[in-house]
C-alpha cells in the first residue's frame, strides 16, 4: 500500500513529525480505517526515501498516542480511535494549516484585510467547484 504522504525537505518541521501528522490526518479523516495494515518501517522508508530511524520514530510516536498498533509477527495496523480524538486531530490540523498560511502572507507584507479577502476568494472558488 502506498500512502499519500508528501514530505517537504525545505520545511523546518522534522521529517518524522511531517509523517506523523499526515498519518494522523489520514486516520482521523477516515481515509485509513481501523485495522488497515500499514507498510513496514523498511517499506515506508524506501517509498519516502528517508531513513528507517525516521519512520520508526513516527510509528513509535503514533503508537504511544494510540493511533496505530503493532502486532509482533503480523505488522502495524491502524488502531480504533474514538470520535473525540478524531475531531481534535481534524481541528488541530486545519488550525495549523491556516496559521501557516497567515504567517506566509504576513511574510509577504499582506495586511490582515488582504489576507481575509484571499481567504474569501479561496472559499468561494471551492464552493463553485463543489469541493
Amino acid at each position: 500500500m502506498e500512502l499519500p504522504i508528501r514530505l517537504s525537505k525545505d520545511s523546518r518541521e522534522p521529517i518524522y513529525h511531517q509523517i506523523e501528522n499526515q498519518l494522523k490526518a489520514l486516520i482521523a479523516g477516515g481515509h485509513l480505517p481501523a485495522d488497515t495494515p500499514l507498510p513496514s518501517i523498511r517499506a515506508l522508508a524506501k517509498d519516502l526515501e528517508t531513513s528507517v530511524i525516521t519512520i520508526r520514530r513516527a510509528y513509535q510516536d503514533l503508537e504511544s498516542q494510540g493511533f496505530i498498533r503493532t502486532t509482533q509477527g503480523k505488522g502495524t495496523f491502524v488502531a480504533e480511535i474514538d470520535q473525540s480524538l478524531k475531531q481534535q486531530v481534524k481541528v488541530s490540523s486545519v488550525y495549523q494549516s491556516m496559521e501557516k498560511a497567515v504567517a506566509i502572507a504576513r511574510n509577504y507584507d499582506y495586511t490582515y484585510p488582504q489576507i481575509e479577502n484571499i481567504f474569501q476568494e479561496v472559499l468561494e472558488a471551492h464552493k463553485r467547484e463543489g469541493k
